[in-house]
């Protein structure tokens, strides 16, 4: 990728001079460190906007379920997964004895 773009900040003198010590010491250009950084920060901004996406569309969904009358207590899905737990808990002990 073309390296054509500048791009110019300001910040403490000291916190430049803490940061170009320490790309000196792992021997990586500083400029190099800026663009991982950069890369890093788009990535994890793209992935919370996904991660807000997706949960917004589950909640829309639940939403739409519940206007529709799909929807159950939680008391009706906690008695029915406890008997699947109970039947699976029955032949594993049918299995192991």
């Amino acid at each position: 990728m073309a390296k054509d773009a500048v791009f110019t900040m300001k910040l403490e003198p000291q916190l430049r001079d803490a940061f170009i010590a320490e790309a000196q010491a792992v021997d990586r250009p500083a400029s190099q460190i800026v663009r991982d950084l950069m890369r890093d920060y788009v990535q994890r901004q793209r992935d919370q906007r996904d991660h807000e996406a997706f949960v917004r569309a589950k909640v829309e969904a639940g939403r739409r379920d519940r206007v529709a009358g799909l929807d159950q207590p939680n008391d009706d899905v906690e008695a029915e997964f406890a008997a699947r737990r109970r039947a699976l808990e029955g032949k594993a002990d049918e299995v192991r004895g």
